[in-house]
């Protein structure tokens, strides 16, 4: 049984990390670029910000395709179009033609953020669903710790454009996956969905369903308090507090280790206690260490030590708010687990976007105004959390969508 589980979380894993490695692989190759092209810094960062754009609303497209036509051929689609934008920005001779190519890497790219979740609503619900998602992640979750080591290893050898290069290696290597390990879990039957108006009328459902927005916004502001910390930290920890890029490396590290540890747990707990009860628990939890965080700050404290211990508690307590949370709003719409998969994924990350370009407004290396972001995200959280899963569940909407 664990077998199968895992088999089935490295595939979806792998595909769902493909995405993030082409963000984080390139970032230490963007000073390199600017030289390399003649361009401004403004221009190359264009280049981060299309991928971005595009990775989070192509997956409003893959998940009502994936409904319709199943999850296989929109992965297809999704990786060649990756692979080929791939080596387009490889062989980029003008950081114009770049954004371009970018933005067409991020569509490529979308297909395998939206679509793994799908597939682990199509085979199982409840504890079962929590505890694979909780693998995928912990196989996501590997590449913000060795993307940017990778990167940097192949700019040193081969220069920026290795890297695009590696990243069409990977989506290769990601169709390969897909057509010898991964069998398909949407049959004819439940195929749902196709013209235009029958996609409005399902993104309508989900967007009328209280409970199942209530769930994607309390992991959208999980995600935006994470964002925030990413945009402010390699400020903060090594401008402020003095660590070497190393160092900072390592004390990223950490909390991606502690929300992924926590997270292989979401399964055994959410059998014994309720994925219900688990998530507002966990929410509340991670709420109130972050209160704590920021009552330190705004007290004067400014120790690095005690930053990195309770961000490193709230992260754990992330772990299990994530995965059961994602859980639980596919729970009811398994008809449209491919749009609704989608939809979450997009809110989520336009969320975090949001979040930090508003705590970016207010960023000065200091400490504060980070830890104001995260911590407005985490309490935001909970009372959500209490809200949407204090009480009964209403009756479920209708899931099925027809013209």
């Amino acid at each position: 049984m664990l077998s199968r589980y895992l088999k089935m979380a490295l595939v979806l894993g792998l595909l769902s990390a493909i995405g993030p490695f082409a963000i984080d692989m390139y970032l230490p190759a963007l000073p390199d670029i600017g030289r390399s092209l003649g361009a401004e810094v403004g221009a190359v960062q264009l280049t981060l910000t299309a991928f971005f754009l595009s990775i989070g609303l192509g997956q409003l497209l893959y998940g009502p395709v994936s409904d319709r036509f199943g999850r296989k051929p929109p992965l297809y689609f999704g990786l060649g179009l990756f692979t080929l934008a791939s080596i387009g920005c490889a062989l980029a001779t003008d950081v114009h033609t770049l954004v371009v190519l970018r933005f067409l890497q991020g569509l490529g790219a979308a297909a395998g953020m939206a679509i793994p979740r799908a597939i682990v609503r199509d085979l199982h619900t409840g504890a079962d669903a929590a505890r694979l998602m909780a693998l995928l992640m912990l196989v996501f979750s590997v590449s913000p710790i060795l993307a940017p080591l990778a990167g940097s290893a192949v700019i040193a050898l081969t220069g920026w454009r290795g890297v695009f290069w590696a990243v069409a290696v990977a989506a290769v290597a990601g169709l390969l996956l897909v057509r010898g390990a991964l069998s398909e879990t949407r049959t004819p039957a439940d195929r749902v969905g196709g013209s235009p108006g029958e996609v409005l009328r399902a993104y309508a459902l989900l967007l009328r369903d209280r409970h199942y927005m209530g769930l994607v916004l309390i992991g959208a502001l999980a995600m935006s308090g994470f964002f925030v910390y990413l945009a402010g930290s390699p400020f903060v920890l090594i401008n402020h507090y003095g660590l070497s890029p190393t160092e900072y490396s390592l004390a990223f590290s950490l909390n991606a280790l502690a929300f992924i540890g926590a997270a292989q747990f979401t399964g055994w707990l959410g059998r014994r206690f309720g994925l219900a009860a688990l998530a507002r628990v966990a929410a509340t939890a991670s709420g109130v260490v972050m209160a704590l965080l920021l009552a330190y700050y705004l007290a004067g404290g400014d120790r690095l030590a005690v930053l990195m211990t309770l961000y490193f508690i709230a992260s754990a307590f992330m772990g299990l708010v994530i995965p059961t949370v994602s859980v639980l709003a596919l729970e009811e719409h398994g008809a449209l687990a491919g749009t609704a998969s989608a939809l979450m994924g997009t809110l989520q990350m336009l969320c975090g976007a949001v979040a930090m370009g508003v705590v970016g407004l207010f960023a000065n290396g200091e400490p504060l105004p980070m830890v104001i972001g995260m911590a407005v995200g985490a309490l935001s959280g909970v009372a959500l959390a209490w809200g949407t899963l204090g009480g009964q569940r209403p009756a479920p909407a209708v899931q099925r969508v027809r013209g």
